[in-house]
C-alpha cells in the first residue's frame, strides 16, 4: 500500500479512532489483505492447503475479474450500487481516501487542514498531478467537481451545508461550511467526490461519462453496459510505475457457482462475489486462494414500512424474536462473519454491537409480540431475494421457517439482480434480503442512509420514519467526536433495535477469490479492491 504524505492531525475520524479503538479492533474477524485462514468444522491448521510458488511476479498482463453485475453507468454523482461504484473508483479519485485499515489518508491532496471551528477545510493538491489525458489537474477542476456534485445531489449527496468552494491558487482548494459537520472529511473520501476535469474537458456530460477522464489508475478502453468492461493502464497515473498490469477486465458472471468454477478453471484471475460457504474450498484449492478483510457491511432483513403488515412495529418485533440470528450466522458464514446486534458494522466507530439490547431469539416472546399486533392470527407475505446468491437463498429459507413457527407464512420470491434492484427502488416489496454498507469510515455514512426518511433512499427504501431518530441523526452529524457523540448514536441504535425497520443479521468478512498466481491485491473494507499493485506470476 502506498505511503502518502500529509498531516492527519486534524482528521476528525482519527479522534473517533482514539476514543473507540477497542470497538474498532473487535469484530474484524478476517485478516486484513492476507490469505484467509482455513475455517469451518474441521478446524484445519492455517498452513494446511497453502500453496508454494517460487515464480516471480512481473509487471504487465491482463487481470480478469468476475463480477455478478455489469457496469451500467460511470456518472460518479448519480450512482451508488457496487456494480458501478467499484468501477467508478478505478477512473476517478478523491482528495482524501481510506486505506485497508479504514484510516483516512490524503490522496489527490498531499495535505489538508481543518480550522479550529470546523468550518474551513483547505486542501493542497499534489504537485504534477495529471488527468489520464496528460492535462494538469488544478484546484479549479476540484471546484467544478464538488460544485457539480452539490448541484446534482444524487444518492451520496454532500450533506454538509457548504457556503463556498473556491480555488485560492492553482493547487489550493478551500471549502467553507455554514455550520460544523463532523462527517465531512470522511465523506469526501467517497468515490462520489472524485475529481473530474472542469467543464467535462470541453465535451457534453453524456459524451464525457461514456469515455470518462480521471486521475485513477485505469481508463475505460471498451465497455458494454450489459456485459463486460475493459480498463487499460493510465499512462499518466500519479503513483509512478503503477498500475503494474496493462489491462483490467470486469467480466460479467451473474451466478456465484459459475464464478467459482471459472476461477478454479483459470478462466478468471479473481472473483468479486465469493459466497462464504465456498471460502474454504477456494482456500484449499491447488491453484486458488482467498484474500479477506473485515468489512463495513451489515447483512439485513429489510421491511417496507408502507406495507400493511410491516407497518406494524409488533409484527416486525415478532419476526425479529423468531429468528435465531446466531444460528443463522453459524449455518451460513462458516466462521467468516459475526452475528449482528447493531446496524453499524463493528469496524465503524460507535457501533454499540456489544452494548445495544437486541431482540434475542425467543419463540414464546415472538408469539406474544405478534398477539399485540393487528394480525394476531398471522398472515401471508412475500420475501424478495436476488437470485444467484446462495447464502441469501439459504437465509431466506431459515427466515421462512422462523415465520412459520409464529403463523407468518412467507413466500420466497427469487428474481434476477437487476430486476430485484428495480423492485426495491420502487418500493415494490414487503420484505427483502440485502446488505447495508458504509461508504466511508464514519457512523453517519450508514446511519443517514438507513434512517433519513427524506434522504435519497428514504431510509433504505423502507420509508421508516421516527422523529426522535431523525433528531438524533442531525445531532450526531454536528456533535464533535467523543463521548457525547457516542451517547447520541447509542440512543439512536437502541431505538432501531427496538423498532426493527430492518433486522441486522450478521457482519460478513469481505472475501475475494483469486488465483494463486496473483500478488498485490488490496481489499478495502467497503468491498472494493485496489488493483494498482497487482502483479501476475509468470
Amino acid at each position: 500500500m502506498l505511503k502518502v504524505k500529509g498531516s492527519l492531525k486534524k482528521s476528525v475520524w482519527l479522534v473517533a479512532l482514539s476514543v473507540l479503538i477497542l470497538v474498532l479492533v473487535a469484530g474484524c474477524s478476517g485478516s486484513n489483505n492476507k490469505p484467509a485462514e482455513n475455517k469451518g468444522a474441521h478446524n484445519q491448521s492455517s498452513n494446511q492447503g497453502a500453496k508454494t510458488d517460487e515464480t516471480a511476479a512481473t509487471a504487465g498482463g491482463t487481470f480478469v475479474y468476475g463480477r455478478p453485475a455489469s457496469v451500467t453507468s460511470l456518472d460518479l454523482h448519480n450512482q451508488i450500487t457496487a456494480n458501478n461504484a467499484f468501477a467508478i473508483d478505478k477512473v476517478f479519485e478523491s482528495l482524501v481516501s481510506f486505506n485497508s485499515e479504514g484510516e483516512i489518508v490524503d490522496w489527490l491532496a498531499e495535505s489538508h487542514n481543518i480550522s479550529e471551528d470546523g468550518l474551513k477545510y483547505t486542501f493542497v493538491l499534489r504537485e504534477g498531478l495529471k488527468f489520464s489525458t496528460g492535462n494538469e489537474v488544478t484546484a479549479e477542476d476540484a471546484v467544478f467537481s464538488l460544485e457539480r456534485h452539490l448541484k446534482v445531489g444524487g444518492p451520496l449527496a454532500i450533506a454538509a451545508k457548504v457556503s463556498s468552494v473556491k480555488a485560492t491558487d492553482n493547487r489550493t482548494l478551500e471549502i467553507v461550511l455554514q455550520e460544523p459537520y463532523t462527517p465531512f472529511l470522511s465523506e469526501l473520501s467517497n468515490f462520489s467526490n472524485g475529481i473530474i476535469p472542469k467543464d467535462f474537458g470541453g465535451v457534453s456530460e453524456e459524451e464525457f461519462f461514456k469515455s470518462p477522464v480521471g486521475t485513477g489508475p485505469f481508463v475505460v478502453e471498451k465497455w458494454d453496459p450489459a456485459g463486460d468492461l475493459t480498463f487499460a493502464k493510465n499512462p499518466n497515473y500519479w503513483q509512478e510505475g503503477k498500475p503494474f498490469i496493462d489491462k483490467l477486465v470486469y467480466k460479467l458472471i451473474e451466478d456465484d457457482s459459475q464464478a467459482i468454477n471459472q476461477l478454479k478453471a483459470g478462466e478468471v484471475d479473481g472473483i468479486e462475489s465469493l459466497a462464504l460457504q465456498n471460502a474454504n474450498e477456494i482456500k484449499q484449492g491447488p491453484a486458488t486462494a482467498v484474500v479477506t478483510n473485515g468489512s463495513w457491511v451489515t447483512e439485513q432483513l429489510f421491511f417496507n414500512t408502507l406495507d400493511k403488515y410491516f407497518s406494524d412495529v409488533h409484527v416486525r418485533r415478532a419476526l425479529a424474536l423468531a429468528i435465531d440470528r446466531e444460528g443463522l450466522t453459524n449455518a451460513l458464514t462458516f466462521g467468516y462473519a459475526q452475528t449482528a446486534n447493531s446496524l453499524l458494522p463493528t469496524a465503524i466507530p460507535y457501533n454499540s454491537n456489544d452494548t445495544v439490547k437486541a431482540l434475542d431469539f425467543d419463540i414464546n416472546a415472538a408469539k406474544e409480540e405478534l398477539a399485540k399486533s393487528a394480525f394476531p392470527g398471522g398472515f401471508d407475505t412475500k420475501l424478495l431475494v436476488a437470485s444467484g446468491n446462495s447464502a441469501r437463498a439459504q437465509a431466506a429459507q431459515i427466515i421462512q421457517a422462523a415465520g412459520k413457527e409464529i403463523g407468518i407464512n412467507i413466500e420466497i420470491e427469487s428474481i434476477e439482480l437487476a430486476t430485484f434492484r428495480e423492485r426495491f427502488f420502487a418500493y415494490d416489496f414487503s420484505a427483502m434480503l440485502n446488505s447495508g454498507q458504509a461508504d466511508a469510515p464514519e457512523a453517519n455514512s450508514i446511519i443517514a442512509f438507513q434512517t433519513d426518511p427524506e434522504g435519497f433512499s428514504k431510509s433504505y427504501w423502507t420509508h421508516y420514519t421516527n422523529d426522535e431518530v431523525t433528531k438524533l441523526l442531525r445531532e450526531g452529524q454536528k456533535a464533535q467526536d467523543g463521548p457525547g457523540r457516542a451517547e447520541i448514536y447509542a440512543k439512536l441504535l437502541q431505538t432501531l433495535a427496538d423498532e426493527v425497520p430492518y433486522i441486522p443479521l450478521y457482519y460478513p468478512d469481505i472475501l475475494k477469490g483469486v488465483s494463486s498466481s496473483v500478488d498485490g491485491i488490496v481489499v478495502l473494507p467497503n468491498g472494493s479492491i485496489r488493483f494498482e499493485e497487482v502483479q501476475i506470476k509468470k
